[in-house]
């Protein structure tokens, strides 16, 4: 499975990411910018994979909640959770540093925690899901088996797919053969 960064926030990055290794995880932190490339997190753990998937679960669910019209009663655990988890302190300050070429880098005053940046991610999920303009945005793939939700920042808002590469180019391809098959049975 190819892993995407493409719905324009972090946290619908990580609600369609599968997270089913320690390895995942790291690659998920550093790609979206989380923790810089040079930073190691020599703690990351199984247990670090279980706390993101229930934070992955607590966003998938109140993404679709909110996607479906509004917030159930049902919901209401997820966001309490969603909630707790973005009260925990922030990650440690980004800092410019010299690189062995010269060039500034970023990194971490220290090496962040797994609760720190399960905050980082909360916290994008509650600025997405109180901001109207950018709740607004947000839509679910309407290619064939996709489940992904992404901001629709598109001229016009009238982006269909989670990317027009993955699921709009299997749909245009689809459409091109079903449209042949028409042809020659005609």
């Amino acid at each position: 499975m190819t892993v995407r960064f493409d719905s324009g926030r972090i946290c619908l990055d990580l609600a369609a990411q599968p997270l089913d290794r320690p390895e995942a995880l790291d690659h998920f932190l550093h790609t979206t910018g989380l923790v810089p490339d040079a930073t190691a997190l020599r703690a990351l753990d199984a247990r670090w994979v279980a706390r993101f998937r229930e934070l992955r679960e607590c966003v998938g669910a109140l993404v679709d909640a909110q996607l479906d019209g509004g917030l159930p009663a049902t919901a209401a655990p997820a966001l309490e959770r969603l909630n707790a988890l973005a009260a925990a302190s922030a990650p440690p300050a980004p800092r410019a540093v010299r690189a062995e070429s010269g060039l500034l880098v970023r990194a971490l005053d220290d090496e962040p925690d797994c609760r720190a940046l399960l905050a980082a991610v909360a916290r994008d999920a509650v600025d997405l899901l109180t901001d109207p303009t950018a709740r607004a945005l947000l839509r679910r793939c309407e290619g064939d088996g996709c489940h992904r939700c992404y901001l629709d920042t598109s001229r016009g808002r009238r982006r269909r797919w989670c990317s027009s590469e993955a699921c709009g180019n299997r749909e245009r391809v689809a459409r091109h053969r079903a449209a042949r098959r028409g042809k020659t049975t005609a």
